[in-house]
């Protein structure tokens, strides 16, 4: 079924039609635009969650993007950054297929509407002119039909008066004959307008309509099935992205998964170790001997600055002080005799405590006594924080001013910096060297004394390295031998000093059986000498090894630019330098081969 046949008098509802029709594509273009509008503020709104939430520092420069769970924010970060990409694809997907393509179909079609329109108005007007010429035609032959009758009858009528004379009749007579011709032209004319008007309709309802209808439907169905392209279009685009964007949640799911709570654990320990060894166990110090016995000046119970067994005000007010270990305000005093020492009853010589009176009632070893006691007997006037160390102490080349298991890592690292650097100019003098036989066997290529300078400077550079390995290797022989020398066996000694607790109050060890100037054991001396940091108000930060992670290409990338490596979908890559903010990440791949790629193209696993 056809327009031309079936809506052959329906010109003006086929013109409202394909107007309406105009305006329905108008109207989609509009939706659509809209559409992309919110897709790039949405976009535009997810890169800027993106860029506020990514780290400023570099992962060197960040500790805490060691932590697994901070990486795979990091990740979930990225994917959004992706995310938004793809809504952005969307978008512009939308305005380039739809709205600037039917935008312009649009166009096209209002003025091939407004041709067909013009021709069928002009077919019309051709028949309505030719109706008119018959109007014309028609009305003449009648006013001429109606005069030759008259003058047939004026002419009877005087030939059959008697009174008329014969020219009069004569007269009448042509007059009569002349209207005759001339209604008889009158009605061939008409006929000829009549015969004229009638193939006219015919072309103009059987031909020239029918053919404008036509084409109007063609149009109006064309522009349909553009219309119906644009909505597919505004499904099609979405459903090609949804891979994507599919493969952006499976990243997320796959950065929610490889957070481990026990690994972040560790990395902690691994990250702020010190390497010092727990403070040992503070003696217990008895006060109540002044009490219990007279002045003497060899009892350890006699205090300080007193001669007569009574308490000095002032060392009275000093001893109130509250002996916590890891009091900001108050430094420890010097360490006292411990009664861990006192020799047994035994071995001792006689003293002078029958003489002081009663000994000293048994003691019970409570545990903040027993590491206070420690503490006094191992700790050195201590650093308040390292960030008054850090403030008050200059960094050395050796790294000695970090606490030792920070030290054995920060030395391990520069190691490891140098043989990367020493590996790079190994690489180096090779290249040079072969560079060098090429131009001596081939003079017209190079000048083979123009690589000397730069074999010179390689050279030197590898001895350089070689010594700043030799002397960190060096450093860290002794960074370790400091930590094995300085490590005791903590819970032997704890056990210890419980056992002599326990003998103590089994066999009522006194203080009067121990002199004041008794020397202190071997493991009380060596202790003395270990130095402790009771508090750590600052991080030592580590650098990342290289390579810095893992990477596997989500999709085919074609390294045709400078700079950059082409990679095959699914291929695993070492990640060795992440995104700076530019969108391009640098990767080497397993069999050689280093380069930038787009970061959006690789799911990323930092180490």
């Amino acid at each position: 079924m056809d327009w031309g046949s079936e809506l052959w008098d329906q010109f003006d509802t086929i013109e409202r039609h394909t107007q309406w029709g105009l305006d329905l594509v108008e109207k989609y273009v509009k939706f659509v635009k809209e559409r992309t509008e919110i897709e790039q503020a949405y976009a535009k709104q997810l890169r800027n969650l993106v860029k506020k939430h990514l780290p400023k520092r570099t992962a060197r420069e960040d500790p805490e993007s060691k932590f697994c769970q901070y990486q795979a924010f990091l990740q979930v970060v990225r994917e959004l950054n992706d995310f938004a990409g793809q809504r952005e694809v969307v978008a512009e997907t939308l305005v380039t297929r739809i709205c600037v393509e039917l935008a312009k179909y649009s166009q096209e079609l209002k003025q091939e509407r407004k041709s067909h329109l013009q021709e069928g108005r002009r077919a019309q007007q051709q028949l309505e002119n030719s109706f008119k010429q018959l109007e014309n035609s028609k009305r003449k032959f009648e006013r001429d039909c109606r005069e030759a009758e008259k003058a047939v009858l004026t002419a009877e009528k005087l030939d059959q008066d008697l009174n008329a004379t014969k020219a009069d009749v004569e007269k009448a007579k042509l007059q009569a004959n002349l209207r005759s011709h001339m209604a008889e032209e009158s009605k061939n004319e008409y006929a000829s307008c009549l015969q004229k008007f009638n193939h006219n309709q015919s072309q103009f309802y059987f031909l020239e309509m029918p053919q404008i209808f036509n084409k109007l439907q063609e149009m109006d169905e064309h522009r349909v099935q553009r219309l119906k392209e644009g909505y597919s279009i505004f499904s099609d685009t979405e459903q090609q992205v949804m891979p994507i964007i599919g493969k952006c949640l499976e990243g997320m799911k796959a950065a929610a998964d490889v957070v481990d709570e026990k690994n972040d654990s560790q990395m902690l320990v691994e990250l702020h170790k010190s390497g010092f060894e727990r403070p040992g166990d503070m003696e217990f110090e008895d006060f109540s001997q002044p009490m219990n016995r007279t002045s003497s000046d060899s009892s350890l119970g006699t205090p300080r600055g007193t001669l007569d067994g009574r308490l000095d005000p002032r060392l009275l007010g000093k001893n109130k002080v509250k002996r916590w270990p890891f009091s900001r305000k108050n430094k420890l005093p010097p360490p006292p005799l411990s009664p861990l020492n006192c020799p047994s009853s035994s071995s001792s010589p006689p003293s002078s405590s029958a003489n002081n009176g009663p000994p000293s009632p048994k003691f019970t070893r409570d545990p903040l006594s027993y590491c206070l006691n420690e503490i006094n007997k191992t700790v050195k006037p201590r650093i308040t924080s390292f960030r008054s160390l850090r403030r008050g102490t200059v960094i050395t080349e050796d790294l000695s001013h970090l606490p030792p298991e920070q030290r054995r890592k920060k030395l391990q690292q520069k190691i490891e910096e140098r043989n990367r650097e020493l590996q790079k100019e190994l690489d180096q003098r090779d290249a040079l060297n072969k560079m060098k036989d090429v131009y001596q066997k081939t003079p017209q290529m190079g000048d083979p004394s123009s690589l000397e300078p730069k074999i010179s400077e390689t050279l030197g550079n590898i001895e350089r390295l070689h010594l700043e390995i030799q002397k960190y290797e060096a450093w860290l022989a002794d960074a370790e031998g400091r930590m094995l020398n300085n490590r005791p066996d903590t819970v032997t000694r704890y056990n210890r000093h419980l056992d002599h607790a326990s003998a103590l109050n089994n066999n009522n060890c006194t203080h009067e059986k121990e002199s004041p100037d008794a020397p202190l054991p071997e493991e009380s001396q060596d202790t003395l000498n270990q130095p402790i940091y009771t508090e750590f108000d600052e991080d030592f930060e580590e650098d990342l090894a290289s390579p810095v992670g893992t990477c596997v290409a989500m999709y085919q990338f074609e390294g045709s630019s400078e700079g950059t490596i082409s990679m095959q979908e699914g291929e695993e890559l070492s990640l060795m330098e992440e995104d700076k903010g530019d969108g391009w990440t640098r990767v080497r791949r397993s069999k050689g081969g280093e380069g930038y790629v787009p970061t959006s193209y690789l799911r990323v696993s930092l180490n």
